[in-house]
């Protein structure tokens, strides 16, 4: 009997899924399979976190499967082998998949769909996780956008009616009894059990990402007042669902308008985060025209800048949060921790790498790309580009964040930073984020020592150098 093939791949649910959608309505008998092909992905393997996180959501997804009568069938790549193998095991005539947008991905992905089609299958992909792909709009001289605003106008009139797909209500299985890989197999655990923080973090799977698109969804209208303060819940935390294909963001809009029936204020007042999905629409259009820029800046221009060679002390400091600036050091930490990290933090820990530190930011972004359970190409590139002044839509000046500021600001009374650095515990609140300015009595009365009492590096040289740097560079390419 003929069957029709579902490719999973990083769209592990079954709300929402164009191309498992299809396959249903094909009223074709559905073989469910995953690829493990790590290698197809380049230079750009998942890390650690990630491939926690990946073991977890197929471990839910399989037994979302299993609820109704199937399973999922894992194989090792190559991904081509893999499909045609099974192709011969099952009689299949159709492989549907959802679109990867990475420049790995898509290479790989357009040789298999050619070839299944030249032999005559079925090969279908479809799109599960934009509201808008990047070769559909353009700006008026038909180039792709490099500012986000004009982007975001364009692209946020097309996506009002973009309803998500219900699940199937009822799935048809091949009855072949296939040989499948276990999960466990695959390597994805780490060999050292250092997860605790993520597992106390964090639910993957398609029910974990709906359990928090709702929590979200409640609290929405209170995004834009509480967005930057790491001290509060006040971001949605959905992007390793959304990363790993749990949850679509047509699903977090659908959400979004339930919850503001009734009140039609609600949608203006959660414009900011609906922004927010923007600009994760927007680095996927970046990097599917620009695909270098995962590795090379945007702007050539900063190839001319005097990038400092990195020390391996203070990048190690960096990494695992000994810099003694306390906001950056408690962002560090809970990275290390649970995998994550507030986005306003993300952005004072990266200006201290790429601008006080004046790193490039490809130390930073291969750090994150290991350690961050939400690891995005092309959110990570974007965020890191954005930041080094390197890449689209860079301020008109060459930004430099302030770390103490910018912890008194927005983590005033230290609960932030308390929480990831007890050596400050019980530090006073008008000190917690510059404690190397207590007097030495005070130092040893509150307990504050090592390099919280004399930070690895000078803020004000830093800044003052980085500046220096930066105007070298415009002096010597203007444009």
């Amino acid at each position: 009997m003929s069957t029709a093939i579902v490719w999973f791949r990083r769209d592990l649910r079954l709300i929402d899924n164009p191309a498992l959608d299809a396959a249903v309505q094909s009223g074709l008998p559905i073989v469910a399979l995953y690829v493990h092909a790590p290698e197809e992905e380049g230079e750009w393997q998942s890390g650690a976190a990630s491939d926690w996180w990946l073991q977890r959501s197929l471990v839910a997804l399989d037994a979302q499967l299993r609820e109704r009568g199937g399973r999922l069938i894992v194989r090792r790549g190559p991904a081509l082998a893999a499909i045609t193998r099974l192709i011969g095991e099952t009689g299949a005539v159709a492989v549907h998949w959802n679109r990867l947008y990475e420049p790995a991905a898509i290479a790989r992905d357009q040789i298999i769909e050619q070839l299944l089609k030249a032999d005559g299958f079925i090969a279908d992909s479809h799109n599960a996780a934009l509201f808008v792909e990047p070769w559909q709009i353009t700006t008026q001289t038909g180039q792709p956008y490099r500012v986000f605003t004009p982007f975001w106008r364009n692209a946020f009139g097309r996506i009002a009616d973009a309803l998500p797909l219900p699940a199937p209500q009822a799935l048809r299985w091949a009855g072949a009894v296939l040989p499948s890989e276990a999960i466990a197999s695959l390597g994805l655990s780490p060999a050292v059990a250092w997860d605790s923080g993520l597992c106390a973090t964090w639910t993957p799977g398609e029910q974990g990402g709906l359990m928090r698109v709702r929590a979200f969804a409640a609290q929405a209208t209170r995004y834009a007042q509480e967005r930057d303060r790491p001290d509060l819940t006040g971001t949605s935390m959905l992007s390793p669902h959304l990363h790993f294909g749990e949850i679509s963001p047509r699903q977090v809009l659908a959400a979004l308008q339930l919850e503001a029936q009734g009140d039609p204020g609600v949608m203006d007042r959660v414009e900011p985060f609906l922004r927010e999905l923007g600009w994760r629409e927007f680095a996927h259009h970046l990097l599917y025209h620009f695909p270098a820029t995962a590795a090379h800046n945007l702007n050539a221009r900063f190839d001319q800048l005097a990038w400092a060679e990195p020390e391996p002390i203070l990048l190690r400091a960096w990494q695992r949060g000994r810099t003694g600036i306390p906001i950056v050091d408690a962002g560090m930490r809970q990275l290390w921790q649970t995998g994550w990290m507030h986005n306003r933090v993300r952005m004072i820990v990266a200006s201290l790498l790429t601008k006080n530190l004046r790193y490039h930011w490809r130390h930073g972004a291969r750090w994150f790309w290991d350690t961050l359970v939400d690891a995005d190409l092309a959110a990570n590139t974007l965020g890191w580009q954005w930041v080094a002044g390197t890449g689209a839509d860079a301020a008109p000046y060459f930004r430099i964040f302030n770390p103490v500021l910018q912890g008194e600001r927005f983590d005033a009374h230290g609960h932030y930073v308390k929480r990831y650095l007890p050596e400050l515990a019980r530090v006073p609140a008008a000190r917690v984020h510059r404690p190397w300015t207590l007097a030495p009595a005070q130092q040893a009365e509150f307990g504050v020592g090592g390099v919280y009492a004399r930070p690895l590096l000078d803020l004000v040289r830093s800044r003052e150098a980085a500046l220096e740097a930066h105007a070298r560079m415009r002096a010597a390419d203007p444009r």
